[in-house]
């Protein structure tokens, strides 16, 4: 993976922590958007061409994933707690995949 892409992935992941502390746990006692991990990966895979970009560990053990589709540009964030209950947290358009070099050290521009 490229630094850039790294860099995005990171940023989409803090995006859907961040998101996942305000809502996943009204998201979860609602219903709404959640089902089990298999059946939303499944649906992103089939309804949108979506495969996994990246993934890191959220709030309360919880996993944060980045899908996303080069073919088509949708993306999804989802957030699966330990349970295994998966939640849609953020989706869209126009992924790209990116690959800037990071800054040098010491400029934080």
């Amino acid at each position: 993976m490229k630094p850039m892409q790294r860099m995005f992935n990171l940023t989409a992941l803090t995006a859907a922590a961040v998101l996942y502390i305000v809502t996943a746990s009204d998201l979860a006692a609602q219903g709404r958007n959640c089902a089990p991990r298999d059946a939303v990966v499944g649906r992103l895979a089939e309804r949108y061409g979506e495969t996994r970009q990246s993934m890191g560990l959220g709030a309360n053990n919880s996993i944060v994933e980045v899908f996303a589709s080069a073919e088509t540009g949708s993306w999804s964030i989802t957030i699966t707690t330990p349970s295994g209950l998966t939640c849609l947290v953020a989706a869209g358009q126009a992924f790209e995949a990116l690959s800037e070099a990071l800054p040098t050290k010491g400029n934080d521009a």
